[in-house]
């Protein structure tokens, strides 16, 4: 893993990212010098569903007040101050990122959040963390730059507490088929390492950890990008400005990211696929 780290963290980097955020939130009238959790949600949910996926995610978690969360590729923060404010819990981030890292860190502080969220760098598959330290862990379209899942479920299991949740929402292969790339995880094929559900229970399995609940999310996902779509057209159509989204978040090609990603979903080759894993 250590020889793709360096490319995988390397094809996140966007230069100014904060700053881009602002200036797009800035434009929709948002008051970033007051900036609220909620006004970042466009922007900060990296994953496919945003808001909605990551509210139905926590949703089974069942996570109680005061309880410590893992979020592993936390990216810049947004479900980390989601879960943090709707569950009352105690977050901590961990990315492969230095500028997702930082960045998570500035808006956690400009949201007024600093006290329940903290983010540092590091890889999910060798993370800087006691035994059992987490009540619960959590992790969205991550697993895809990840090449051993088994590792990635034995990491879990051993910073989770006995019966410790562990939430998973990958994009998860559900038939052959080729890819195009650049896809929103991965510049060429050297960095993604798409796995199929069967692959994740049997590395969650022989971790220790149970599969509770599974949802593939192919259909939700078709959906999500097709009203993107259909909100980028009307605005053009206003002659206005697209509404801020995630494709801040992928650079300058985040078009045909987005649309190789949704070719892949039309054909059932991939689709976004939860699973609720319990420890013990």
């Amino acid at each position: 893993m250590a020889t793709v780290e360096p490319g995988i963290a390397r094809h996140y980097e966007i230069s100014g990212l904060e700053q881009r955020i602002l200036a797009a939130l800035a434009d929709t009238g948002v008051d970033v010098a007051h900036l609220r959790a909620g006004d970042l949600e466009a922007v900060d949910e990296f994953h496919i569903g945003g808001i909605a996926a990551t509210r139905e995610l926590l949703d089974q978690i069942g996570l109680k007040p005061g309880a410590r969360l893992l979020d592993i590729g936390s990216g810049v923060g947004g479900p980390a101050r989601f879960v943090a404010n709707n569950a009352g819990a105690d977050i901590t981030g961990i990315d492969l990122t230095q500028s997702y890292v930082d960045i998570a860190t500035s808006l956690s502080k400009r949201t007024g959040m600093a006290d329940r969220t903290h983010f540092l760098q590091g890889s999910a598959l060798d993370m800087p963390f006691a035994d059992a330290s987490f009540d619960a862990a959590m992790i969205l379209h991550v697993g895809m730059n990840l090449p051993d899942k088994a590792k990635l479920m034995r990491e879990a299991a051993r910073v989770l507490k006995p019966g410790g949740a562990f939430a998973v929402y990958d994009v998860m292969r559900l038939k052959d088929g080729a890819l195009t790339y650049p896809l929103p995880w991965a510049s060429n094929e050297s960095m993604s390492f798409v796995a199929t559900p069967d692959d994740y229970r049997s590395a969650a399995t022989a971790a220790g950890f149970s599969v509770t609940a599974e949802r593939p999310r192919g259909a939700f996902a078709v959906e999500f990008f097709a009203t993107v779509r259909a909100r980028m057209a009307a605005a053009q159509a206003e002659g206005k400005k697209p509404p801020p989204g995630v494709g801040l978040v992928m650079g300058e090609d985040a078009h045909t990211k987005i649309a190789n990603l949704t070719a892949a979903l039309e054909g059932g080759i991939l689709a976004p696929v939860e699973l609720l894993l319990r420890l013990g």
